[in-house]
């Protein structure tokens, strides 16, 4: 009498097979750029359309190595992005500092860049070699504040770049220090002051000589309340609709969902990474049944 062994647990190997592939972490490649050279690009800023918040759409620029924020009165370095502090410190190239003095220029924002991303309350503007009819000087010089006990003097003097003001006029011509509320509503030639330069930290800089002030602008924002951190936990990236400009968790480059990736995290490991796992031990519990079954 032969003896007819059953076939091998066919079904069941499939089904293990299966189930250690949907076991497997599932790594997909963000459709956003996460870099700019040595700068994190975290949400709500971003490279590409479609990816961060709509609010900050079009706002950057990145060449290989450098990334610019853009305005209507130019692209500007970005030097630092700090995410936890909520702030972003630019560098203008056309900015007179105290070791150089460059040609006449005005610092422009959109409206929706000055309410969205403004110029932190620890940066200062200075205006310098204000005419005696400066409209800061008269009926608005309560625009001018004293700035930790600095005078025009100590600048006039103390900066190689802005001691001509001092030379051409035999005296200190009117500097004023402000906010950057008044160059936002009053031009340059508006102010008839012929120079700024803009320093941030400004809490910090009592007793400091301009010599060793921090120049250039720091811009302060916040995180759009949009429901992105359940995104973010799914494994997506934040982003928005082109034409609608409505919310969008990116989950790959071919895969959008309105609120989060399905099947849990894309990129973490373990059980999150499979949908159907729980059919699947289901199915694998019954398989084995049966086969304990045709045993017996």
């Amino acid at each position: 009498m032969h003896l007819h062994l059953r076939p091998p647990f066919t079904i069941l190997k499939l089904v293990l097979l299966t189930l250690h592939l949907q076991l497997q972490p599932i790594l997909t490649l963000s459709p956003c750029k996460t870099s700019c050279g040595t700068i994190p690009i975290n949400y709500p800023f971003a490279l590409e359309d479609g990816c961060g918040s709509p609010q900050f759409r079009h706002m950057f620029n990145c060449t290989t190595t450098e990334l610019f924020f853009q305005t209507p009165s130019g692209s500007y370095k970005v030097q630092t992005i700090d995410y936890n502090k909520q702030t972003m410190t630019l560098y203008d190239p056309s900015m007179s500092t105290c070791s150089i003095l460059q040609p006449h220029h005005d610092f422009i924002m959109t409206d929706i860049q000055s309410a969205i991303i403004p110029p932190s309350q620890d940066t200062v503007f200075v205006l310098l070699n204000c005419s005696i009819d400066s409209p800061i000087l008269n009926h608005y010089k309560y625009l001018c504040f004293n700035f930790e006990g600095h005078t025009c003097d100590e600048l006039y003097g103390g900066c190689n770049a802005f001691r001509v003001f001092h030379l051409l006029t035999n005296s200190s011509p009117p500097c004023c220090f402000t906010s950057y509320n008044t160059v936002k509503f009053m031009s340059m030639n508006i102010l008839d002051c012929t120079h700024y330069t803009s320093v941030f930290n400004s809490d910090k800089l009592k007793g400091v000589g301009p010599l060793d002030w921090v120049y250039g602008i720091k811009l302060s924002f916040s995180l759009p309340d949009v429901g992105c951190e359940s995104c973010k936990q799914s494994g997506g990236t934040c982003g928005f609709d082109t034409d609608t400009e409505g919310l969008l968790c990116l989950c790959s480059s071919f895969t959008n969902s309105t609120r989060e990736c399905a099947g849990g995290s894309m990129i973490s490991e373990g059980l999150n990474n499979a949908p159907w796992t729980k059919p699947l031990l289901v199915l694998l519990l019954v398989v084995l049944l049966h086969n304990m079954m045709g045993l017996l």
